[in-house]
């Protein structure tokens, strides 16, 4: 709102307003009131939530300490939610495409997590909202995205033309410093389904190669292929971080961690001097996107003023999914999706428990008649919990490797 406003005014000459024309400052701006309305207005939303008992119910599964936490009181994603979409009004152009996408994934998740923690909360149904509406949910969002960027104008790339031999066809053009002629590589902004593959030299890959040996059909069938990869991308993640949701600050504090990385990749992405220096994919108007994620790692660490270790207040599904789709769409918009197994290896390590869990235990009890376990509780961080490692300790190492995970992913960007 206030780059829109600057855009209006700025023929008044207004001093310090010219400000909101720089990236950065908005984005430092959103950061700032981001944490301010989390540590400002949590508090009275607690209180809210006290007086109308809204509170989590615990089940018993012989964890220490676990029936003290009976009755804190649950729904407190709304102030993550208010947090990011808040600043993100405030300070993020709204005319850009990429803005207006993380928008609608930050509401559409958390209206979804929200159905589900009012039928817990609300209707005593420990279930919650099926299932399958969740799935609906994520697949519907992943289609708006898929759409939204496939089909979209607004959605373009900066690739380097190149000839028949593959070579880079250069242009020579005038320096505007020295006033001598250069070579430079001869560029263009198309639309395409490309992306960043980590640790490789020619480092990029095509959803349109998945139905290449279609020949002419494939373009048909490209659409539906990337769709389907967005789909499962955004359901996998938003799902685990969901699970890892299970002991206080978890979640928020690696979704932070995430998010400021992504940020970073974001940021060089989103402009042509970092993204040519660093040999990366350019792609015009993504730098707008580091207002959001300011406002969103904001949120995060401003929520664990109260949810950090004892909680005061937890996120529900509410703030859970949401977190987790947000880090998946954003991923997928800045085309670093294929990273996300490294830098949110947390999620994916709590996914990976249940799953082997699971499986094991249906093998185990097909097989010999008696189901087998291979932790002694799924997620993961309960197995820790069971050998009886503070809950406080397990937080903070899981941040030590969600930190470890995170230079990684930054490092992926040299080496190659």
């Amino acid at each position: 709102m206030f780059y829109h406003l600057y855009q209006l005014l700025k023929d008044w000459d207004i001093p310090g307003f010219g400000m909101f024309q720089y990236i950065s400052f908005r984005s430092g701006a959103a950061i700032i009131v981001s944490l301010l309305i989390t540590v400002g207005f949590g508090k009275q939303l607690i209180r809210f939530l006290q007086r109308k008992q809204i509170g989590e119910e615990v089940r018993d599964l012989g964890l220490e300490g676990q029936l003290q936490k009976k009755g804190t009181p649950t729904m407190g994603g709304i102030i993550i939610l208010a947090s990011i979409i808040i600043p993100t009004l405030l300070f993020a152009r709204l005319d850009n495409i990429y803005i207006l996408l993380m928008l609608i994934t930050t509401i559409w998740l958390g209206m979804i997590g929200f159905a589900d923690d009012y039928i817990k909360v609300f209707l005593k149904d420990k279930k919650g909202l099926a299932g399958k509406f969740k799935i609906l949910g994520q697949v519907i969002l992943g289609i708006i995205v898929a759409a939204t960027l496939y089909f979209s104008d607004d959605v373009l790339v900066r690739e380097r033309m190149l000839d028949k031999d593959g070579l880079v066809i250069k242009e020579m053009v005038v320096d505007s410093i020295t006033g001598q002629k250069v070579l430079q590589p001869l560029t263009s902004e198309i639309k395409s389904t490309k992306t960043t593959i980590p640790f490789f030299k020619n480092h990029e890959f095509d959803y349109s190669m998945l139905v290449s040996f279609m020949g002419e059909s494939a373009k048909t069938w490209r659409w539906l292929v990337y769709a389907i990869a967005i789909i499962l991308i955004i359901t996998a993640v938003s799902n685990a971080a969901n699970l890892t949701d299970g002991i206080d600050g978890l979640a928020t504090g690696t979704s932070a961690i995430s998010g400021a990385t992504l940020g970073i990749l974001a940021y060089v992405s989103g402009n042509i001097i970092y993204a040519e220096y660093l040999n990366i994919m350019y792609i015009p108007n993504l730098g707008e996107l580091t207002v959001f994620i300011a406002a969103f790692i904001g949120a995060t660490v401003g929520f664990l003023w109260y949810n950090s270790y004892p909680a005061q207040v937890f996120m529900g599904d509410t703030g859970s999914l949401a977190l987790g789709g947000i880090l998946a769409v954003f991923a997928i918009i800045i085309r670093k999706e294929i990273l996300i197994p490294i830098l949110c290896g947390i999620f994916v390590m709590e996914n990976l428990s249940v799953v082997i869990q699971v499986t094991y235990f249906k093998y185990t009890k097909r097989k010999y008649g008696e189901g087998r376990r291979v932790f002694l509780m799924s997620p993961i961080h309960h197995h820790f919990q069971k050998q009886g490692i503070p809950e406080a300790k397990i937080v903070t190492r899981f941040w030590i490797i969600g930190i470890i995970l995170a230079v990684l992913t930054i490092v992926t960007l040299k080496m190659r």
